[in-house]
């Protein structure tokens, strides 16, 4: 495979092959039974042995072995460089090390809660022990009792950079031994040795096992063995021919090279959506509120009206922060507190959720999007149903200060492909959006600041009361207005309703748009608003990314003429009243008039 590719990891697969097919013929997974719920799970954390993974699952039947030599690494075949759900016989996407067991985890969680009796095996590198996100699975695991859940690691001391002893020495075995789990070294070439050792594990239901099998890199091929470079780098034509010599197998690599084209290879798309649930009916408050007690609340109704494992939620040491506490009263089983270890918590919600199992992680925005942005972004790949309540965004996290001031989420989201965000306008709003994302797969980020906001009325009666409907996608035009028209979202949306009654005392009549889900832009809003010939984007998020930079694209991609100014923070503010940093900003409400009032003349 790595010949003809060009490139690859040659020597971790031959180091970890004798693992594979130890590991996929105890688990007894093969293709007649793969798609039944109770059969055993295997995640590969080390995804760039794909080519060992591809030729184990080809000579166990999931497909052809040739579709995968000859489709390996090429853009119309689906053996990709690195390990991909999509493949028969693959649980989960992998390639950033150090994530497989947080996925395993969430595997494990998966037949507990799912009330399925299967093993979970993670197959893991021994270079990427030394992540920290691989300390916060092995104590997530021990703390639940993961007990059908065990670790293999091929230790062949070798990663790219040299052997893992001088890179970054990790005492393996101690270290899973910390953390209350059993350890046990066996020659990982040895079939018998592995046989036992794994079988010893999956009996002991009161213990966790981290199996590490001694290997040598680039096993059985002279000149690969115990060598780093050949960790990523591919044999020549000529090193292919001798080490398939060496190995007693057929040298057809000038049929193989002959081939002109390959043969299109597609596999069915696995279903992972959420047992549907029941959402209930809104509840509206009338008085200004948290956001996060009304997502609380909304959380709490839901979790009561569904049967008992139909929703699991996951916290990082701020329960009461976050307002899931009354989720936890009424469904303790469900709820996994953490602690601070959210690279962990990001990955193995993300894989429980693609276990039938409606899943929430709420956490400050910091947490839940900027530090764990490439879990979310694997996540995103692997195709989870994560609902993610972030809270704390924006300015309004007032007197925490710059490290926790999250005004980049709009820009991170974007990146995301297969995630939606949703920001909350108020109380009310927050319950119509939580109830709209748990009850529909897929990815959701549901945005929600610190402090109280008001209730947004309309003619007496709160806007987002129980006649209201929300539709991804569809901005709410909540005031009217000829002369201009304020796009906005968030905590911004009551300042932007303030600076709309005030300039009406100068025959200024703006219209004002909430733009809840801003990365499906509402593009009849824009145009309507560009009607008015003066458009302002209103947030506390950073400029260069967020609303305001959405809404330019559109007017430009439709060549619409107008006026048009955005209006958002382009600094870390420090610490004091959430009121106080928007006025040393020009966010606040005076501000915005002066703003409007100059644009228009």
């Amino acid at each position: 495979m790595t010949t003809i590719a060009g490139s690859g990891h040659p020597a971790g697969s031959l180091s970890s092959i004798d693992i594979y097919l130890v590991l996929y013929s105890y688990a007894a997974i093969g293709p007649d039974n793969y798609n039944e719920p109770a059969r055993d799970r295997i995640v590969v954390s080390h995804g760039h042995t794909s080519p060992g993974l591809y030729a184990c699952l080809g000579r166990l039947g999931f497909f052809d072995v040739k579709d995968a030599i000859l489709g390996f690494r090429r853009l119309e075949s689906p053996f990709e460089g690195h390990v991909e759900r999509r493949i028969p016989g693959v649980e989960w996407t992998t390639g950033n090390l150090g994530q497989g067991l947080s996925a395993g985890c969430g595997f494990a969680l998966g037949a507990r809660l799912g009330k399925l009796d299967y093993h979970t095996f993670v197959f893991m590198s021994d270079a990427e022990q030394a992540k920290g996100m691989v300390g916060e699975a092995r104590r997530f695991a021990r703390k639940f009792d993961l007990c059908d859940l065990t670790v293999v690691i091929d230790r062949n001391h070798f990663q790219i950079s040299g052997r893992t002893e001088d890179v970054m020495p990790v005492n393996i075995a101690d270290n899973y031994s910390a953390d209350g789990w059993k350890a046990i070294t066996v020659d990982g070439h040895d079939l018998g040795a592995l046989c036992a050792a794994i079988e010893s594990a999956v009996e002991d239901r009161k213990n966790n096992y981290a199996i590490i099998g001694e290997t040598m890199m680039g096993k059985g091929v002279s000149f690969m063995e115990n060598r780093a470079d050949y960790h990523g780098k591919a044999p020549t034509l000529e090193e292919c021919r001798r080490a398939l010599k060496e190995l007693g197998l057929e040298d057809d690599l000038d049929d193989l090279l002959k081939t002109e084209r390959i043969t299109p290879v597609t596999f069915a798309k696995k279903e992972n959506s959420p047992r549907s649930i029941q959402t209930g009916k809104p509840i509206t408050c009338t008085e200004r509120a948290h956001p996060r007690a009304s997502f609380g609340k909304a959380l709490a109704d839901i979790a009561a009206m569904n049967p008992e494992d139909s929703i699991a939620v996951f916290d990082c040491d701020l329960a009461d922060s976050v307002n899931v506490s009354e989720f936890v009263r009424i469904r303790p089983r469900n709820f996994f507190e953490c602690g601070v270890s959210e690279h962990n918590t990001a990955t193995v919600a993300g894989a429980l959720s693609i276990s039938g199992i409606t899943t929430v992680w709420a956490d400050f925005g910091v947490f839940s999007i900027d530090e764990v942005y490439n879990q979310l972004r694997l996540n995103a790949i692997n195709n989870t149903n994560l609902k993610v309540i972030a809270t704390h965004i924006g300015y309004n996290v007032g007197s925490d200060g710059k490290t926790h001031q999250c005004i980049d989420y709009i820009g991170l989201a974007r990146n995301l492909v297969n995630f939606r965000l949703l920001i909350a306008a108020d109380p009310n709003h927050v319950d119509h959006i939580t109830r709209y994302a748990l009850g529909r797969p897929g990815n959701y980020i549901i945005a929600l600041t610190r402090d109280k906001m008001p209730v947004i009325m309309n003619d007496g009666k709160p806007f987002y009361d129980g006649r209201y409907e929300f539709m991804y996608g569809k901005a709410d035009l909540l005031g009217k207005g000829e002369h201009g028209a304020i796009l906005t979202c968030g905590p911004m949306v009551h300042m932007a309703l303030a600076a709309r009654e005030r300039l009406k005392a100068d025959s200024i009549n703006m219209a004002v748009y909430n733009v809840g889900s801003p990365l499906e832009i509402d593009v009849e809003a824009v145009s309507q608003a560009c009607a008015t010939g003066c458009v302002i984007a209103y947030e506390d998020h950073i400029v260069a990314s967020g609303l305001g930079s959405i809404v330019s694209r559109v007017i430009a991609e439709n060549n619409w003429s107008t006026k048009f100014l955005c209006v958002g923070a382009t600094a870390f503010a420090g610490s004091d009243q959430a009121d106080k940093i928007y006025k040393a900003h020009g966010l606040d409400v005076d501000s915005l008039i002066a703003k409007i009032r100059a644009l228009i003349k």
